[in-house]
């Protein structure tokens, strides 16, 4: 099913955590958060890449790789409060993408049969369709309801002859029955694409899309409270599936679609605390991170930063006590 390790990079885990393998069970049966490796770009439309982004997600950091990481913000230290282990890439095929998908949805059943939470690294977004519905099938079809950060819907039907690609995974995910179109909360759309007739069967879905214009005149925190209400209700857990794409292009150039307008990256960390903290969080990944394209290293950054704040946004929920975002930090009055 998996083997630990690293398809495109040196033999790496997450910033130094400990490994496990997922062919042995008892390696990880008392972990919280399991990270698994997703280098598929065999679903790309446009620039490839991302099969290097579980590598360049892993590294991306000048801190020490010592599994510590102190949130200055959340107060706690989510590789040291939390049982987090890194299973290594997925052996994934791009010429292959039926053989691919079904593994990683095998290797994040795995780890959500063990009540861990599974994080995966892509990988082009293709991947949140075996990656959702891993988790559905441990937790029931239907159970789970997504919050969905992304540019674009991804709601195509049929993309180059083919059911399978980064452009079509949440139609999959709805026709399958794995999430349901009234649980699906997608924000940061904006742009050109899909179509009338894409959009007419999103709205048959009862899919709810916060897209830019009204994120910003609304504010991005009162559609998230609104999209929060009706992720929790009459489901049993949430997925947050975050691909980087929906934050501007300047602030993230390192990703297969660009599309101009997006989030900030200050906004997108704040929006994903808020998820993971707030939210039943039951899975997680983070997509569309192509190095090739990543200038600097800035979007791979971004993308460390993004999994850093939900691991510590679970660690503080965990802990149980409130915490109050307007809190200083130090004050020496």
């Amino acid at each position: 099913m998996t083997r630990y390790g690293a398809m495109f990079g040196p033999d790496i885990t997450f910033l130094g955590v400990p490994p496990c393998d997922l062919a042995d069970p008892a390696s990880y049966a008392d972990a919280d958060v399991v990270i698994v490796g997703a280098p598929f770009d065999g679903g790309t439309s446009h620039r490839p890449g991302t099969r290097f982004g579980p590598q360049a997600i892993r590294q991306a950091c000048y801190l020490p790789h010592d599994g510590s990481r102190p949130s200055l913000a959340l107060r706690v230290d989510a590789l040291q409060d939390l049982r987090v282990l890194d299973a290594g890439d997925v052996e994934m095929f791009s010429g292959d993408a039926v053989r691919s998908v079904k593994a990683l949805e095998d290797a994040v059943h795995a780890v959500a049969s063990s009540s861990a939470i599974p994080v995966i690294l892509g990988g082009d977004h293709t991947i949140a369709w075996p990656d959702a519905t891993g988790v559905a099938r441990k937790i029931g079809f239907g159970r789970v309801s997504m919050v969905h950060f992304d540019a674009h819907a991804d709601t195509g039907d049929t993309e180059f002859g083919s059911l399978v690609g980064h452009g079509q995974p949440m139609r999959r995910l709805i026709e399958s029955g794995a999430v349901r179109g009234d649980r699906f909360l997608q924000i940061g759309l904006r742009g050109y694409w899909p179509g009338p007739a894409t959009l007419d069967w999103m709205a048959q879905q009862r899919m709810r899309s916060y897209e830019m214009t009204e994120i910003v005149a609304r504010g991005l925190d009162e559609c998230l409270t609104e999209a929060f209400g009706i992720a929790v209700d009459d489901c049993d857990g949430v997925f947050l599936s975050v691909d980087v794409d929906v934050v501007d292009p300047g602030m993230a150039p390192g990703t297969g679609t660009p599309e101009p307008g997006g989030l900030t990256a200050r906004q997108l960390l704040d929006a994903v605390r808020r998820c993971c903290y707030e939210l039943p969080i039951v899975g997680v990944d983070v997509v569309e991170v192509s190095p090739p394209y990543d200038h600097a290293e800035i979007t791979a950054y971004l993308a460390n930063r993004v999994v850093l704040e939900a691991l510590s946004a679970l660690a503080r929920r965990r802990r149980g006590d409130a915490w109050d975002p307007r809190q200083p930090l130090l004050d020496g009055r």
